[in-house]
């Protein structure tokens, strides 16, 4: 078994080093939605929260991007914040930036001081890449650099480049995300986890998506994975499990294993 490494934040290890963090994301398209959906995930205790802002109205409102991201952190002060906006190409919703508006978005929001972690897409220019990293480092943000292929999965070798290239350009957290046509597949994502995660010297984060992803999102931990997405209101991805039923098996699956 690989044991994950530890994703950090400011405030030192997050959760005390537990593996898998659970993360759950916000997708409310408005201030008022976001705090109920905070309402109903707080008391289920996630580990990480993620605000996917692409999914916000107001995305093109900085001002109100801003306030409602201080109402967040006012809601949940002691839970780490990653803030996503997800491009179309890789699953997001449309917005009304462009890109080189959501890189003055990253860099307000990086500024503000309300988030722990920011995503970003790899496949973005590399420019892009490195004025979001810049940003996130001035600010101490942790960069999540993240692929997604709602299509198929790549191949092992294309998997384990993808980890290694977001560290290669700067990311404090690899983030692969692909959709798996076959369980060939899935043994695919999760034997490229744990080859990464023996070379890579930042923490990984990784899924097969929809139904016959869910194991990893249950077992990626044991490949390397540090991570896991779960619903606590509303689904960000195809294949995420409520919070209960991921700490359910979870449970089981550790106790059956034993002390690691």
């Amino acid at each position: 078994m690989t044991t994950p490494k530890p994703i950090t934040t400011r405030g030192g290890v997050i959760a005390n080093g537990k593996t898998p963090l659970i993360c759950t994301p916000l997708v409310g398209r408005t201030p008022a939605q976001l705090l109920a959906e905070l309402d109903a995930i707080l008391p289920k205790q996630p580990d990480v929260l993620e605000w996917r802002i692409d999914f916000f109205d107001a995305i093109a409102d900085t001002a109100a991007v801003l306030a409602a991201l201080a109402q967040i952190r006012q809601r949940a002060p002691a839970t780490p914040l990653l803030f996503t906006r997800r491009s179309t190409i890789e699953g997001g919703e449309t917005i009304a930036l462009n890109e080189t508006q959501v890189l003055a978005l990253y860099a307000a929001v990086c500024a503000s001081g309300q988030i722990d972690l920011i995503d970003y897409e790899l496949a973005n220019d590399a420019t892009h890449v490195a004025q979001v990293r810049a940003s996130a480092k001035a600010h101490g943000v942790q960069l999540v650099l993240s692929f997604h292929n709602f299509s198929y999965t790549p191949g092992f070798e294309a998997l384990v480049d993808k980890f290694l290239s977001a560290e290669q350009q700067g990311a404090d957290v690899a983030k692969v995300a692909v959709m798996p046509r076959d369980m060939d597949d899935v043994l695919t994502l999760l034997r490229a986890t744990q080859a990464a995660s023996a070379k890579a010297r930042v923490p990984l984060i990784s899924m097969a998506m929809g139904p016959m992803g869910a194991i990893t999102r249950a077992a990626g931990w044991m490949f390397g994975s540090s991570l896991s997405f779960a619903v606590g209101a509303a689904s960000s991805a195809p294949g995420q499990m409520a919070i209960a039923d991921l700490n359910a098996v979870l449970s089981v699956l550790q106790r059956a294993m034993g002390p690691r």
